[in-house]
């Protein structure tokens, strides 16, 4: 052990020394000689180093202490006033320091290297993984790499440290503000605001918790309804499922999202949306669009940028799971949407291969497949005994060249309930969403459908899927016969019936009737480039004619023969006006 070090204030008294000396003395049951060093900075009162062991009883400012007088309950900002964006370092500070002068004691050590944001420390025995550490000047990290000999930790912020600074730990796990006060909000993983406003959380939550036990969880069945047809009818999300969103760029995964969060206003589910590795303008586009549709009010905007540091983009997805999890636990249902877990994993195999962990297939650290499951086990639909509530997560990863067999993709493959693989050349083709249904499933499947909609939906994806794969075969002029022809046309309608704009979201009731008068043929003889526009005009006569019908859908979520012959009938009646108008139109 080193020579033990007392700090003290000059001029000191030797009968003050001996007195703490004798102290500490029969504190360890052993003799100590402290080195004796007058500190110039300390106002009264005494630091004593022992090892790695710092007994702080100064009555000044420490290098850990000296923002004492600006603790959490000093820093109320005025709510007419527009505060700055803190830094990182001081945000966090701001939380872990306590505004006491009882003496502190703590683990202590010293920082051998630096570089790219990843610290090596010598000392802290007994650090955890995930504890922020303190280092002297106020910056502050987070430990990942816990060693017999020191510790590993990334820097949460863009500052540097030097070699030979001291370290300590905090005793505190990162965290983040939970509650209603976040709703409309716009934070970072640390919980600053990002929205210029006042933030004042009184409620926080580990960014790190357990999944809950089976016992602990229920059966999904209650529909999450996205608003877009072909998700609704063909993969069906459900309260407390994960459902991947999987494509290359540029294919409509976030709109897909998008549209899920706009779809649950008024609904009484919560959203949170945490965009990792995202351009600024990026995630501004987003906000804007949510406060256009009025979707922003129940929604949380977590973001951790491209510009900001590997850590920060690290922290952000558990940090929003966190947020949306205190939901969760209050019995409320929840949409959480991570977009998306590619950056995330490319952030968090920077940081590994900067601490020097040996890495694997792709130069992935080993431990990335828990990286990702114990974030999405933590979705769940919760039991009637723990208030019901429920998560649910739609991750979001991107593909290179359509290669869902790449690592991250199969890894988030094996631990979601589903996925929904978007394809470019779907996309390029004009077919949005561009849905692969052959590629696409749901593993909670029709459990998760309302009663409405598996009566219309029950052949809907075979027969999209059948036209798809015939559709390959036709493009090469094989001949085919007259039924194989009859689907090809039927399929053409139907495709285009799919298609659906990002602005237009369809509720329970329209999208049975569609899918209704697609089974009973309302399309079959119209023009390809006239479908969207009959589609309108039906979905109108049906709301004109069959209004009581339509709310009566959307509210039990059933289908009766009664109201189904009803729509039926109002349907035939608008082919034959159609009809009548074509044949009118042709003579």
């Amino acid at each position: 052990m080193n020579k033990p070090i007392l700090r003290v204030a000059p001029p000191y008294d030797e009968s003050e020394i001996r007195s703490i000396t004798q102290g500490f003395e029969a504190l360890f049951g052993k003799k100590l000689d402290f080195e004796v060093v007058p500190d110039e900075s300390l106002l009264g009162g005494f630091v004593a180093r022992i090892g790695n062991r710092v007994f702080d009883a100064s009555l000044s400012l420490s290098p850990f202490r000296e923002d004492k007088v600006l603790s959490a309950r000093d820093m109320d900002f005025l709510e007419d006033e527009e505060p700055e964006l803190e830094s990182v370092s001081d945000f966090l500070r701001r939380r872990i320091e306590q505004a006491d002068l009882s003496p502190d004691i703590y683990e202590s050590g010293s920082v051998k290297s630096c570089a790219d944001g990843i610290v090596q420390i010598d000392g802290l025995p007994h650090s955890r993984y995930g504890e922020l550490l303190s280092f002297e000047g106020g910056i502050v990290g987070l430990a990942l790499d816990l060693r017999l000999d020191g510790v590993g930790a990334v820097l949460l912020g863009g500052e540097s440290v030097l070699p030979g600074t001291q370290v300590r730990g905090t005793g505190h796990v990162a965290d983040i503000c939970v509650g209603e006060e976040l709703l409309g909000r716009v934070i970072d993983p640390i919980g600053r605001a990002l929205d210029g406003k006042a933030l004042n959380a009184a409620q926080f939550r580990p960014i790190e918790c357990p999944a809950p036990s089976i016992m602990h969880r229920a059966a999904v069945n209650t529909p999450l309804e996205t608003g877009i047809l072909a998700v609704d009818s063909m993969i069906p999300i459900g309260r407390g499922q994960r459902e991947l969103i999987i494509g290359d760029r540029q294919t409509g995964k976030t709109s897909i999202a998008l549209s899920a969060i706009l779809n649950q206003k008024g609904k009484g589910v919560l959203c949170v949306y945490c965009a990792v590795g995202q351009k600024a303008s990026s995630v501004a586009g987003v906000v804007h669009t949510l406060e256009q549709a009025g979707a922003l009010s129940n929604t949380v905007v977590v973001s951790a940028s491209a510009a900001d540091s590997a850590a920060m983009q690290y922290i952000a997805p558990y940090a929003a799971c966190s947020i949306a999890e205190h939901f969760m636990l209050q019995g409320r249902d929840v949409l959480i949407v991570y977009d998306d877990l590619s950056k995330h994993a490319v952030a968090y195999r920077a940081m590994s291969l900067l601490l020097r962990r040996p890495s694997g297939r792709e130069a992935y650290p080993g431990d990335v497949f828990y990286l990702h499951s114990r974030l999405l086990e933590r979705a769940a639909k919760l039991s009637p005994a723990l208030g019901g509530g429920s998560m649910t997560a739609l991750p979001i990863v991107e593909t290179l060249a359509g290669d869902i067999s790449a690592y991250i993709p199969t890894n988030v493959i094996s631990i979601t309930d589903g996925q929904i693989y978007l394809e470019s050349e779907l996309f390029n083709a004009g077919v949005r969403p561009a849905i692969n249904v052959g590629l696409s499933v749901s593993r909670v499947g029709r459990s998760a459908q309302t009663k409405a909609m598996k009566q219309v939906s029950g052949s809907l994806r075979l027969s999209v899927a059948q036209y798809r794969d015939m559709a390959v075969f036709a493009q090469f002029g094989a001949d085919i016969d007259a039924a194989t022809a009859q689907m090809l046309r039927d399929g053409e309608r139907l495709t285009e019936l799919l298609k659906q704009p990002q602005e237009e979201l369809l509720p329970l009731s329209r999208q049975v009737c569609l899918l209704l008068a697609a089974e009973n043929g309302v399309f079959s003889e119209t023009p390809i480039s006239q479908v969207a526009q009959r589609r309108a005009a039906l979905l109108s006569a049906l709301a004109a004619e069959e209004g009581s019908t339509l709310r009566a859908v959307d509210s039990t979520g059933a289908l009766t023969q009664a109201q189904q012959e009803s729509l039926v009938a109002c349907m035939e009646r608008f082919k034959a006006r159609k009809d009548g108008e074509g044949d009118a139109a042709d003579a």
